[in-house]
């Protein structure tokens, strides 16, 4: 087994469900823009992949429309949306027991990063990792393959030979892959097994218990 001693972790679908808030945001957007979308529940597929690129192409929209959509999803999301997500079942133990094993946690998320920082300080998560790699404000920096190259920018290019992706969609395999590290896929997010299959993780977990043995730290 592969010993990792660096752990990248996408935020949304890994960490917590942002579900809520982020559909209502998604939901809010596209009505203002007047764009169908069909059910609500078919707006789950958005979270994850960085927002501008996927709507662009899938409403064939142009650039300023694009960015109108964008500046109304933020509109309603950095006031509503944003906090109104759940940690997943026992993560803090996980992230917890990884830290105690000595391995560097990082996130690497497309969320822009104003938002991934208050993220994660409302849930007390922030503390235990020690950089969080995230998109910037002028999307220049959004692709999961540009985000995991930062993280290594800072916390040194000598930790990607042991370092790994934890996802729950296919950006985060494709991202790691572009990047030349694993990747391991949680089924506990929003990634469908048929994109998880198709997407290249070179393992996958339906628990934290079975993140942390693949990893090779016991669950406390």
């Amino acid at each position: 087994m592969k010993i990792y001693d660096t752990v990248l972790f996408d935020l949304d679908g890994t960490l917590t469900d942002p579900e809520r808030g982020l559909v209502s945001s998604f939901e809010y957007a596209l009505r203002k823009m007047k764009l169908c979308f069909g059910e609500r529940t078919e707006l789950k597929k958005y979270i994850g992949p960085p927002l501008y690129a996927e709507w662009k192409r899938e409403f064939s929209l142009t650039e300023s429309e694009a960015d109108r959509a964008l500046m109304l999803f933020h509109e309603y999301y950095s006031v509503y949306g944003w906090w109104d997500n759940d940690v997943y079942p026992d993560v803090k133990e996980m992230l917890c027991a990884l830290k105690k094993a000595g391995k560097t946690l990082c996130v690497a998320t497309s969320k822009p990063e104003f938002f991934a920082k208050k993220v994660l300080a409302r849930y007390g998560l922030d503390a235990y990792f020690d950089f969080i790699g995230a998109a910037d404000g002028d999307r220049a920096r959004d692709k999961k393959h540009e985000v995991i190259n930062y993280v290594f920018e800072n916390i040194g290019e000598e930790r990607r030979a042991s370092a790994v992706m934890i996802g729950d969609r296919s950006y985060d395999a494709l991202g790691a892959i572009a990047c030349g590290i694993d990747s391991i896929a949680v089924l506990w997010g929003h990634g469908t097994e048929e994109e998880i299959d198709a997407a290249g993780f070179c393992a996958r977990a339906k628990d934290v218990g079975e993140l942390l043995s693949i990893l090779g730290v016991e669950k406390e």
